[in-house]
C-alpha cells in the first residue's frame, strides 16, 4: 500500500479578469497550501478500479474526481485494472478548499510511484489540467501565483509563519453557480497581487493585508450572510485578516497569536466545522 497526503488550499487573493470564449474565466490568484489534508491510500488489488472512503455518501464512480484521475492515468498507460483506492477525508466537501482537486493530484502522484511510470512533475500537471484548474497547483504548488484558468503557476516566497483558522458553515456553494452569477464588469474591489507578492518577499504579513481580496465574495457573501458574519467574528477575535477561500463558503482568518486563534475556534465551532492549521 502507498499513502499520499492531499493538502487543502486557501486563496490569499482571487481576481477574475474576463470570461473566455470557451466559457471559463481568466483569473489571477495567489494560492497557499495548509497542513489540513486527506489521505489517499493506493494498493494493487483485484482486476478492476475500486474506490472507497470513510465518508459513506462520497461518490464511488465517475462523479468522483479521484476515480476520473485514476481512469485517466490507467488509460494513458494502458493499465487494465487491479487498483484499489481508499480516500480518508478530513477536508470538508464543497468547502472552497480544493479537497477534490487535492485528492485527484495525490492519486496521480501515487499511481506514478506505484507503477514506476516516471512522469515528471510537469507531465503530471499536464495530465491534472484535464481534470480541473486547481489540480496542477495541488501537484506542485505550496505558495503560487495562478493565472490563466488557474493552470499557469509561478512559485512565490512562502507565507510567513502564522496560524490559519478555517471555518466552514453547514452548507456548500457550487463554484459553477458563483461564476455564472459573477458580472466581471461590475466588480467593485480587486486585490493587488503585485503588492502581495512584494510583501511575501519581505516576509511581512502586515504589508499583505490591505491588498488581499477575493472578488467571488461579491456573489457568495451577498447570498449567504453567514460568510461576512464569520469574517467579522474572526477580526473581533484578533485575526489580522479574514477572507472567503475559493468560491466559498469556508472562511479563513490569519492569526499571529495562537491563543486568540484557539479562542476564536472554540467560539466558531458552535455552528461551523473548524480547523486550526498552518501554512505548508
Amino acid at each position: 500500500m502507498l499513502r499520499e497526503k492531499a493538502y487543502a488550499k486557501i486563496n490569499l487573493s482571487i481576481d477574475v479578469l474576463n470570461k473566455r470564449p470557451d466559457g471559463y474565466h481568466n483569473v489571477s490568484m495567489i494560492m497557499q497550501k495548509v497542513n489540513l489534508y486527506d489521505e489517499i491510500k493506493i494498493s494493487l488489488y483485484g482486476d478492476s478500479l475500486m474506490l472507497s472512503s470513510n465518508v459513506p455518501h462520497l461518490p464511488r464512480g465517475r462523479a468522483n474526481l479521484v476515480f476520473r484521475a485514476a481512469s485517466l492515468f490507467m488509460e494513458h498507460f494502458h493499465i487494465g485494472g487491479g487498483v484499489y483506492i481508499f480516500i480518508n477525508k478530513k477536508i470538508p466537501i464543497g468547502a472552497g478548499l480544493a479537497g477534490g482537486s487535492a485528492d485527484a493530484a495525490a492519486t496521480l502522484i501515487g499511481l506514478n510511484k506505484i507503477f514506476k511510470t516516471n512522469l515528471s512533475v510537469d507531465e503530471l500537471c499536464q495530465m491534472g489540467e484535464k481534470l480541473g484548474a486547481d489540480v496542477p497547483f495541488c501537484i506542485k504548488g505550496k505558495t503560487s501565483l495562478a493565472e490563466g484558468i488557474g493552470e499557469k503557476l509561478t512559485p512565490l516566497p512562502p507565507l510567513p509563519p502564522c496560524f490559519i483558522l478555517l471555518a466552514k458553515p453547514n452548507f456548500s456553494i457550487s463554484t459553477k453557480w458563483v461564476y455564472q452569477n459573477l458580472n466581471v464588469s461590475n466588480i467593485k474591489n480587486r486585490p493587488d497581487n503585485a503588492k502581495i507578492i512584494e510583501a511575501l518577499g519581505e516576509k511581512s504579513l502586515e504589508k499583505m493585508v490591505p491588498y488581499m481580496y477575493n472578488v467571488l465574495e461579491e456573489v457568495s457573501a451577498k447570498k449567504y450572510p453567514q460568510i461576512n458574519q464569520i469574517k467579522a467574528k474572526m477580526i473581533e477575535h484578533g485575526a489580522i485578516v479574514s477572507m472567503m477561500s475559493g468560491s466559498g463558503p469556508t472562511v479563513f482568518g490569519i492569526f499571529t497569536d495562537i491563543e486568540r486563534a484557539q479562542k476564536c475556534k472554540f467560539e466558531l465551532s458552535k455552528e461551523n466545522s473548524t480547523f486550526l492549521t498552518k501554512p505548508l
